[in-house]
């Protein structure tokens, strides 16, 4: 599908129901249409390295996988696999005509509720809290456990942010520069130090098939906690420690000084379903906290500078800062549990 035909679509199309607002929402890998009652997500026909919907197949399978993965905690939110039509002049979700593409129909849930919303608000109860951890550790305690893990991939992943060290270096203060060249020197200290550990952690079952990409803004409070939006187009980024899982929620709810928050969903979870038994294993709660930090620098780093506008890289180059920031702050805090 087109850029033309996408616009096509959401001008003069026909949709499955009559819809007022035909709204698009843009991401790096898809198009988002909100309409009045439904939400369509459109595959954009892109490769990258990790990533690859370069194809009509292949972006009809990855469809049917969103569906597939996601109903394992949004039951009632993944619909179906709807075809994209081309007839005469039209482009339609409905009606007969050549099928060009698909798009995966969701329920439209009330973006006031989407917990990061909620965070600046400041209306996430403890007891979301509670119910958001028993919702992830029961789907955690369910889901598959993986056996076979190259358990040197996360080495590789932190390493990456030293490619924007340079960047950095040029529109930051000097000191962040000196956080990148730290936060890759401690990583690997760290990982050499306790490479038996993650494969202990691998023989006994903690390396599971999770949600991937588990953040404020990937859950809905309703009040029931409803995740969404898990990773659909790479088995290996979704495929992790469960630890490394619940990191990222929680470097995100330290992310906006909600660290009470973070602290009272790892102890709830943990309770639920125990997987740090050792300081050694709570050390690598922090560890993966600041790789979380770690790769959100390095994609604001990127969104920097590919900014269009003065006003977006500045946006996007502060948020980078402020999660070399909260990597310093992971770095110190494993340094001084270990001094």
């Amino acid at each position: 599908m087109t850029q033309a035909e996408l616009n096509k679509l959401i001008s003069s199309g026909e949709f499955p129901e009559q819809t007022e607002s035909r709204k698009l929402v843009e991401t790096h890998a898809s198009w988002v249409i909100l309409c009045d009652k439904f939400v369509y997500k459109i595959k954009k026909p892109i490769q990258y390295s990790f990533l690859n919907f370069s194809t009509y197949e292949l972006r009809k399978y990855y469809c049917h996988r969103e569906i597939e993965l996601n109903r394992r905690l949004t039951p009632n939110v993944y619909i179906d696999v709807i075809n994209i039509t081309r007839q005469s002049d039209s482009i339609n979700m409905s009606g007969e005509g050549e099928v060009i593409d698909h798009a995966v129909k969701m329920r439209k849930l009330p973006s006031e509720k989407q917990m990061d919303i909620l965070l600046a608000k400041g209306k996430v109860s403890k007891t979301d809290i509670n119910n958001l951890s028993k919702k992830i550790a029961d789907f955690h305690k369910g889901t598959t456990v993986i056996s076979n893990k190259n358990l040197e991939d996360i080495r590789h992943e932190y390493n990456d942010l030293q490619f924007q060290k340079e960047f950095i270096q040029k529109h930051s203060e000097p000191r962040y520069a000196k956080i990148i060249d730290r936060a890759v020197a401690t990583s690997n200290a760290f990982l050499n130090r306790h490479q038996s550990l993650l494969a202990v952690r691998l023989r006994n079952g903690f390396y599971r098939d999770c949600h991937g990409d588990l953040h404020a803004r990937n859950i809905f409070l309703l009040p029931e906690p409803v995740p969404f939006d898990c990773i659909e187009f790479n088995d290996d980024f979704r495929q992790i420690d469960v630890l490394n899982e619940i990191a990222f929620l929680c470097m995100d709810l330290d992310a906006v000084n909600r660290n009470d928050l973070s602290e009272l969903f790892f102890e709830n979870y943990n309770m639920l379903f125990p997987t740090v038994k050792t300081s050694e294993e709570r050390d690598l709660f922090t560890y993966y906290k600041s790789y979380r930090a770690n790769i959100r620098a390095k994609v604001n780093s990127l969104r920097a500078q590919s900014a269009i506008t003065d006003e977006a890289k500045t946006t996007a180059l502060s948020l980078a800062e402020k999660y070399l920031d909260l990597v310093q702050s992971y770095l110190e805090e494993l340094e001084t549990a270990n001094a």
